[in-house]
């Protein structure tokens, strides 16, 4: 059964960093690019950051570039994204998402259960 655990949110002070991640399994983790979302009170739900199944490429939403950072240890089958500078606009629920594709065709396409960020002082 395929899992994507997603943890590490909370609540943190603006200006303050803060570790998210997303555990997989039921999957072969090293095939799929990885990315977080996520989606404040409504708001829609927005790409985060995203990085490629090697860990080679990466990209991030106009909003966090320079402050977040998404890496892999596909010998972990873990995601993360490292969140510095935080501001109250980053307070959402983030959520891990998995995606295995060719051209147009989705063979996989998964999702976490949410992580709440609070960002407030």
């Amino acid at each position: 059964q395929v899992q994507l655990v997603d943890a590490g949110g909370g609540l943190v002070q603006p200006g303050g960093p803060l570790r998210l991640s997303c555990a997989a399994s039921g999957f072969t983790f090293s095939s799929y690019f990885m990315s977080w979302y996520r989606q404040a009170p409504g708001r829609e739900r927005e790409l985060v950051a995203g990085i490629a199944s090697s860990g080679g490429s990466t990209n991030y939403a106009d909003s966090v570039k320079g402050r977040f950072t998404i890496s892999r240890d596909n010998a972990k089958n873990t995601v993360y994204l490292q969140m510095t500078s935080l501001k109250p606009e980053d307070t959402a629920v983030y959520y891990c998402n998995a995606l295995r594709r060719a051209l147009t065709i989705i063979y996989g396409d998964y999702w976490g259960q949410g992580t709440q960020v609070t960002v407030s002082s």
